[in-house]
């Protein structure tokens, strides 16, 4: 992690226009209604609960069955977007995902419900691996996990939204009017998607000038083949990249699919009371998101070789999560919701730079596939929580272990992130 190594840098070429920023306000948007698409259901989770009868495992397989087509999705998304690019692979699994997200409002049992779940992971799990992908031809090296955490953001966005929008379409219409309104917002981002994406080369509105900045400092890669996806499995960047998301991409799905409940059962809120301290959570992931791809960004600026930037800012993000181990012993609603709104802002910050590490050690070609293996490891990670907690809850019926596990994942996936890749400039495959 030394820093003295100097990246190339376009240095002080003006960057001549600023369509990549458009191009990641949509990404940032596409995020946005991927997570409001998949977080009604935790804040429904008491409202259907307390409705439909099911119990705490009941939850927990629907939440699994999500996560094993989440899983699934991203083995099979990203060589799929890698063949047929960007506009037509984000064109196609938002389709998939919202019709999804409306089928919800067809069904009541868990069965039901865990179909539902199912397609819908099948179509959010290509959001990522085509976003980033994205990333990787729009911006240079400098600004990708800047770019990455902003499009990031539009996680907690949707997961500030989703507590504000979803309990007053409930009391107002009933839960399925929820699904209803929430699944039809892709189909309004699916059309400005098709009018205004392109590839840089290709876009109208690109200069020269832009184009040139974005380029300046990329790795000549243009038009090399994708990686054969069995052969992925060969470097080390793939396996760092797997490890650090199963060991905490749970994390994150244990605040999206349990902080309702756990904010309903430590400290007695409900619908109409618990949406000021999601929103609060997730106001500061959002802070997070973006101060960690600016800090790693800031990092590489300043001198720093891309190795060290990076992992001082997943060193920083695994320090400040360490304190969630108390989120579930502290008996004030406000340190709790300090405790982890802190930690989601760690992990939204981690991620940033997780994703960048992709782009920084793999050909733009065979970008997305590799984002599609380390979100399946994820999604797995994922499916192995759901089981978890639900045992957990049904036996100990505290959220005590599960948090203290949380707090420790991080430094065991920067380890084992370091040991496999000691210098992310030397792991570029041949």
């Amino acid at each position: 992690m030394d820093g003295s190594t100097q990246t190339t840098d376009p240095g002080q070429q003006s960057a001549g226009g600023n369509v990549r920023w458009v191009i990641c306000a949509l990404l940032f948007f596409a995020t946005t209604i991927n997570y409001i698409d998949r977080q009604v259901i935790g804040i429904l989770k008491p409202t259907l609960q307390g409705e439909l009868g099911w119990s705490e495992v009941d939850y927990g397989m629907i939440v699994f069955w999500f996560q094993a087509a989440y899983a699934i999705g991203l083995l099979a998304c990203g060589p799929i977007i890698d063949k047929i690019g960007s506009k037509m692979g984000y064109a196609a699994a938002i389709t998939v995902w919202s019709l999804a997200a409306l089928f919800h409002a067809l069904v009541r049992s868990p069965g039901g419900f865990s179909i539902a779940r199912f397609a819908l992971g099948l179509g959010e799990a290509a959001n990522f691996p085509a976003a980033i992908k994205s990333v990787a031809e729009w911006f240079p090296k400098k600004e990708r996990a800047l770019a990455a955490g902003i499009l990031n953001a539009g996680a907690n966005v949707g997961a500030i939204a989703t507590p504000i929008v979803v309990p007053i379409i409930t009391l107002a219409y009933g839960w399925r009017a929820a699904f209803i309104v929430t699944g039809m917002l892709g189909f309004v981002w699916l059309a400005a998607w098709l009018i205004v994406y392109r590839a840089p080369e290709h876009h109208p509105r690109v200069s020269a000038q832009e184009l040139a900045y974005i380029r300046a400092d990329q790795d000549n890669d243009a038009g090399t083949a994708p990686i054969p996806w069995r052969r992925l499995f060969r470097y080390r960047g793939t396996w760092a990249f797997v490890v650090a998301k199963f060991l905490t991409d749970p994390v994150w799905y244990l605040f999206l699919f349990w902080l309702p409940d756990f904010f309903a059962k430590r400290h007695g809120l409900d619908l109409k009371t618990f949406g000021p301290p999601l929103i609060a959570v997730y106001l500061l992931a959002d802070v997070g998101s973006i101060g960690g791809g600016w800090l790693s960004s800031a990092l590489i600026k300043r001198g720093y070789s891309v190795n060290a930037g990076r992992k001082l800012a997943l060193l920083a993000s695994a320090i400040l999560v360490l304190p969630i181990m108390l989120a579930s012993t502290v008996s004030s609603l406000f340190a709790a919701v300090a405790i982890i709104g802190v930690a989601a802002a760690a992990h939204q910050g981690w991620s940033s730079n997780l994703y960048t590490m992709v782009s920084d050690t793999f050909p733009k070609s065979s970008v997305a596939s590799v984002m599609g293996i380390g979100g399946a490891a994820g999604a797995v990670g994922g499916m192995i929580m759901a089981r978890y907690v639900g045992h957990v809850l049904e036996t100990v019926g505290t959220y005590v272990p599960v948090f203290i596990w949380a707090g420790i994942a991080y430094f065991v996936a920067l380890a084992i992130v370091h040991l496999l890749l000691p210098n992310l400039e030397d792991a570029k495959p041949n």
